[in-house]
């Protein structure tokens, strides 16, 4: 059987290449085994694989005999390096119990600190420490985190009797609890435990040890775990390692601190050092945001303001020596790093060390700084760059001439701009964003618990804690503006208000937040449109010479046209004209059609619509000039345009002049029980030629317009829909190819045109190698092809889609990154049977999946010519079809 406890620091050395594999034992175990191996201050430990994880999952939570006897061993080598012994009472080990996936997840699972403290190891630490106060103030830490962490209890109980203890001395903050104030202190955790349960708090170290070891593996299939799993596409079948490890004390007083540094800005991407300590304290209290943290360099606390000393200052030796560190990780790992370190009187000691999250701006810089400093090269720039991290880049940002009514102004922990409704908890900012209102969370501080929310959320605002906070580390991954450290916000969470420095507001009152600056302000601010330049522009030019395929954009509209050239796109994927059909102007000349009694009625109604989607196109044309344009012909059924309510049958007899119950009638005769499935796509070419005969004329004279007066011609290619023969695609190729030639001769020019059709139902895919006789291309729509191959409504599966994915039965969303087993089995075959037929048939895809960057991954690998994405997801496609371009090479 493979090994599944490995230990680092000390004398213990590498030797199985396994112990640095992050899937099997973590991000975490993986760097602190690196770490320790190139000689830096790493407290000795162990670490239990992924493997480990999920056999305790999977056999529902039973420990093995051989794994007890491992990890007896693994212990046997933190005491024999630091020369303390678990539950000694005289000079007791402690020892941190820690959770490390192989992809980070900041916040999502659980830790336990201090562990190894009881009624009688607390004296001998504090004899052995002689610091009475330092090892009180542990144990009391360890039992509101091993209550809370192992046997399930509210934290807020203690954080409640903290509180009431801190008032009755008149204290402020922490550090004023003397070493009697901790004793009795802990007492009542202690009473609040026996209390709760019925049995006391566990005094046997063995038991605290698996107690942690099985918290940490249970919080694998957490809720919030699984929620941030989901949001971030990480598999739920990895597991987590679990990292046993010495404790070092940041709370041995004032030469003694904890901290987060990150070797170069995560927000800016700027080459300075970023991060926050605290004086004697532990790791939990800055990463919590439980006090607000000092700075780490003399030049961040004055650009600040700030008064507390920053560490550079107050600690130089200790700082000399992690600035040491950063350089020598960065050069290591060549990637901006992100670290855990603690001083423990002076020592310092490194706790973790991980590529750092950033935002999509900081991404940009760090790859182009990285390339100019010889750190990486142009392929690894680009491959470092998440795609979806764009998202963040291609939005409004705050008009800076716009007036602002500023309440307050707390830390910029994440950049970018949001206005929205006040939301006080999760629940609330996901149910309001639920029915399409903005929001902003705004809390106290933010937990694990709140994932769903902050997800919700436009932005999240924070009474308290630092740029290293949880809010700002998963607002960070996110995308999500953040303010955190706000201190002038107060929340009554009973009453549902709030006051913000001297105002009063409450749930609902619309707020706006500037994560570039931290400012706060009252109601909504205007915004500007992105600038997409330097950086942005530099990888998206190194994207576009390294990618194979081409990216388009799917609109309809010449506003999206011009926003999609902006970002690059190379012509049209989709244009949905039924969009242009339910202008308010036009509506009445559609539903008139549609419920015209025959072929002249019909052609009637048409004939109004023509001069309207000749002008469409044109607008169109004008902005893709030269380029490839797919229209898709009408495509939804019929009864999406039919009246509604009494007042429209009554507006659309007065137009037509056809009674109201003659109208009625009609659309009755219409309806059909599953439209989806029904009367819709080619069908209604097939059945009502007239229309895609109107539609086409409209394309190519449109086409023919602009061709004459810019000299450029855009290429039309009409997309037939719903295709599932190829005789139907024969038909409607006939009408198509008629009218172009009709439009041509009356205008005295030809152009250059392709008809193929949308490859969306599992029929037409089976027989694309029939339908490629007629097909000049195919376009997969694969939002169609997903729902008719899986038989689920995209509209409809909201409610159990989450359930599924948590459930491993499908690994994602499938309308959010493709079903490459079910569905993308489907696109090869088409893809292989068109070429069988036409070699130099044209492929593309234009569904949603168009922007998905795992979806694209797929197109690549199965040789499709573009991928069509949505105007603000065009640089994303572009950046990751360079991506999976340069894989499959």
């Amino acid at each position: 059987m493979a090994q599944t406890v490995f230990t680092f620091g000390g004398s213990a050395k590498a030797t199985d290449a396994r112990a640095k594999d992050k899937t099997v034992v973590g991000g975490k175990g993986a760097n602190l085994a690196e770490m320790a191996e190139i000689g830096l201050p790493v407290p000795p430990g162990f670490t239990l694989t992924t493997e480990e994880c999920l056999r305790y999952l999977e056999q529902g939570g039973e420990f093995p005999e051989t794994l007890r006897d491992d990890v007896h061993t693994a212990l046997g080598h933190i005491e024999g390096t630091v020369g303390k012994r678990l539950g000694d009472k005289e000079d007791p080990l402690l020892v941190s119990v820690r959770s490390g996936a192989a992809i980070s997840m900041p916040g999502m699972m659980d830790t336990v600190l201090n562990l190894g403290l009881n009624d009688e190891t607390v004296l001998g630490l504090a004899a052995i420490a002689d610091d009475e106060r330092f090892a009180w103030d542990s144990y009391r830490r360890f039992i509101q985190m091993y209550s809370d962490v192992v046997l399930g209890l509210d934290h807020g109980l203690f954080e409640e009797a903290l509180e009431i203890a801190k008032e009755d001395n008149g204290f402020y903050n922490d550090t004023e609890m003397s070493a009697e104030d901790w004793k009795a202190l802990v007492g009542e955790y202690k009473r609040i435990v026996e209390e709760e349960l019925g049995t006391p708090f566990p005094q046997d170290v063995t038991q605290q040890l698996w107690g942690a070891i099985r918290a940490v593996f249970d919080s694998w299939d957490s809720e919030r775990a699984k929620i941030y799993r989901r949001l971030n596409d990480i598999p739920h079948d990895m597991g987590t390692a679990v990292n046993v490890q010495a404790m070092v004390f940041g709370n041995m007083g004032d030469t003694s601190a904890t901290g987060v540094a990150f070797t170069r800005d995560p927000s800016t991407g700027e080459r300075t050092y970023y991060g926050e300590w605290l004086v004697n304290a532990q790791g939990e209290d800055v990463v919590a945001g439980i006090r607000t943290p000092q700075y780490l360099t003399r030049a961040r606390r004055e650009e600040a303001g700030a008064d507390k000393p920053s560490m550079e200052e107050a600690m130089p030796e200790a700082y000399g020596e992690l600035a040491r560190v950063f350089e020598l990780l960065e050069q290591h790992y060549n990637d901006m790093q992100d670290i855990e370190f603690t001083v423990e009187r002076g020592k310092l000691f490194l706790l973790q060390t991980r590529n750092g999250k950033r935002t999509a701006k900081a991404a940009l810089k760090m790859a182009v700084d990285m390339v100019g400093e010889g750190l990486i090269d142009e392929r690894t720039a680009i491959l470092r760059v998440d795609p979806m991290a764009l998202d963040q880049l291609l939005h409004p940002t705050l008009d800076p001439d716009a007036p602002r009514d500023v309440m307050t102004s707390g830390l910029p922990a994440s950049p970018g701009a949001a206005s929205g409704k006040i939301a006080l908890d999760a629940d609330t900012a996901e149910q309001w964003a639920g029915r399409g209102e903005k929001v902003i969370l705004v809390r106290v501080e933010t937990s694990p618990e709140d994932i769903h929310g902050m997800h919700a959320a436009q932005g999240i605002l924070t009474a308290r804690g630092g740029m290293t906070s949880h809010a700002a580390v998963v607002a960070r991954g996110m995308g999500r503006p953040c303010v955190s450290g706000a201190s002038t916000v107060s929340i009554d969470r009973e009453a549902r208000t709030l006051r913000i420095a001297s105002r009063d507001l409450a749930e609902g009152d619309v707020i706006t937040i500037d994560g570039g600056n931290g400012q706060v302000m009252a109601g909504e601010v205007a915004t500007i449109e992105p600038e997409l330049a330097g950086d942005f522009g530099t990888v998206m030019e190194w994207a576009d010479a390294h990618r194979r395929m081409r990216v388009r954009t799917n609109a309809e509209t010449p506003g999206d046209c011009r926003m999609a050239r902006q970002f690059g796109a190379e012509g049209i994927g989709l244009c949905r004209t039924e969009h242009m059909f339910f202008d308010a102007d036009r509506i009445s000349a559609v539903r008139q059609m549609i419920l015209a009694e025959d072929e002249r009625g019909r052609r009637e109604a048409l004939t109004k619509l023509l001069p309207e989607q000749r002008g469409d196109f044109r607008q169109i044309f004008e902005v893709m000039a030269g380029l490839p344009c797919t229209i898709r012909l009408l495509d939804p059924p019929l009864h999406e345009f039919l009246p509604h309510n009494d007042r429209e049958f009554e507006e659309l007899s007065d137009t037509t002049g056809i009674g109201v119950a003659q109208l009625r009638r009609r659309a009755e005769e219409l309806h059909e029980f599953n439209p989806m499935l029904g009367h819709r796509g080619c069908r209604l070419g097939i059945t009502y030629p007239e229309i895609y005969e109107m539609q086409a004329r409209a394309i190519f004279e449109a086409a023919c317009d602009v061709a004459e007066e810019s000299g450029e011609a855009p290429v039309p290619e009409i997309m037939i829909p719903l295709v599932a023969t190829r005789r139907e695609l024969a038909l409607l190729k006939q009408l198509v190819d008629r009218v172009a030639g009709e439009v041509f001769e009356s205008r005295g020019r030809t152009l250059d045109y392709l008809v193929g059709t949308m490859i969306e139902l599992p029929r037409a895919a089976l027989m694309a190698g029939e339908i490629a006789n007629e097909a000049m291309f195919f376009s997969f729509g694969t939002n169609d092809l997903t729902q008719t191959t899986l038989g689920v409504s995209r509209d409809d599966a909201g409610g159990f889609l989450a359930t599924y994915v948590d459930k491993g039965i499908f690994p994602r969303d499938p309308f959010v990154s493709l079903d490459i087993d079910g569905v993308g089995q489907l696109v090869e075959l088409a893809a292989e049977r068109g070429r069988a037929t036409r070699g130099d048939i044209k492929l593309g895809i234009c569904g949603e999946h168009g922007g998905d960057p795992a979806s694209i991954a797929f197109c690549e690998a199965t040789g499709l010519d573009y991928v069509s994405a949505s105007p603000y997801r065009v640089p994303i496609a572009r950046l990751a079809a360079a991506q999976a371009s340069l894989r499959s090479s």
